[in-house]
């Protein structure tokens, strides 16, 4: 997988953490996660953010995973990795009533309009959202 680590300073911290080990995250010839979109390092960090604040456990966080990486009709080059942490984090989080899917719901479709939104080359922003 091509990429390259887009983690600031400050979230790079993250990239140390112990949690790390038992993530199969696409790394570097160096061992640093690698990420080809910004998004993707946004997901690890919320990931590991959550579960440092205990949100959820370890363990609870590798089975949502595991689960959505062994669905089948995953892509054979595994470029849907982040996808699935997405997916498993945005399920777990549900499940755990943090937020509720249909709050879920309303925030993509948010960032969908946001998108649309927003001229070509410029940040995304839920700001840039019309009916928000």
């Amino acid at each position: 997988m091509h990429g390259r680590a887009t983690l600031n300073l400050y979230d790079a911290s993250l990239a140390r953490s112990p949690l790390l080990a038992s993530a199969e995250l696409p790394k570097s010839r160096e061992g640093d996660p690698v990420f080809a979109e910004p998004w993707q390092a946004a997901v690890f960090a919320m990931t590991v953010r959550l579960h440092e604040q205990g949100v959820f456990s370890w363990s609870e966080w590798t089975e949502a995973l595991s689960t959505e990486l062994y669905k089948p009709g995953r892509r054979p080059d595994g470029s849907d990795y982040y996808e699935c942490w997405v997916a498993a984090l945005s399920r777990l989080l549900t499940e755990l009533s943090i937020v509720s899917s249909s709050e879920l719901e309303a925030l993509v479709k948010s960032w969908k309009r946001a998108a649309e939104a927003t001229p070509h080359g410029k940040p995304i922003v839920l700001d840039s959202d019309p009916l928000r």
